[in-house]
């Protein structure tokens, strides 16, 4: 354990450790959550070209489910139970060595990253709909960086991240399997629904 631990505040100082002003300007963009929104226009734009209005709704009501699932129990029920301190709180012992961006200094604890996990949540959702293997990738590397992001700014360590990535994939994947059995039941029942 002390050796993961170890490794985590290494990775975390290697990100958080080199600052420029534009790469704060960037990460700090990258980070935040409003930016985001004319890309998830386009990402609802794209999904309803590809699969049509009907399972385009199914797949936004997936994604709801499955982001509202992420971030309630990784924020409500897992950081609370485990917590542990995020890197930048200044109880934290790794908090002198921490460069934090624009002031950015969120509370609470920080495993899992909510980040981590709502993004991975949507791209593994969204990648199973699509079926593109071009689209997947786009996903996946955003959803990466977004997640990279959070350890520029100081305020995850990259199990964080891990953790995070792996719980919003499942959930993602789950809320896509739910949304499908509640369709087909539904296509069963009312044969015009279908």
């Amino acid at each position: 354990m002390d050796i993961i631990s170890y490794f985590d505040q290494q990775i975390l100082l290697f990100f958080n450790g080199y600052h420029t002003p534009f790469l704060d300007e960037l990460m700090d963009l990258i980070t935040g959550k409003w930016i985001w929104i004319p890309f998830y226009l386009l990402l609802i734009d794209l999904l309803f070209k590809k699969v049509g209005p009907q399972k385009g709704v199914l797949a936004l009501i997936a994604v709801v489910i499955a982001i509202t699932m992420t971030d309630q129990i990784c924020a409500h029920v897992i950081r609370p139970y485990i917590g542990r301190l995020r890197p930048c709180n200044p109880d934290n012992p790794i908090f002198s060595a921490i460069t934090l961006v624009k002031g950015n200094q969120p509370g609470g604890y920080s495993w899992p990253s909510c980040h981590a996990a709502n993004t991975f949540a949507l791209a593994t959702l969204l990648s199973c709909v699509m079926k593109s293997r071009k689209f997947t990738l786009m996903i996946f590397s955003w959803a990466v960086v977004v997640s990279l992001s959070r350890l520029y700014v100081g305020v995850h360590y990259p199990t964080d991240l891990l953790c995070g990535a792996t719980f919003g994939s499942f959930f993602g994947y789950i809320s896509l399997l739910i949304v499908r059995y509640f369709t087909s039941i539904v296509s069963r029942l009312y044969p015009a629904y279908r």
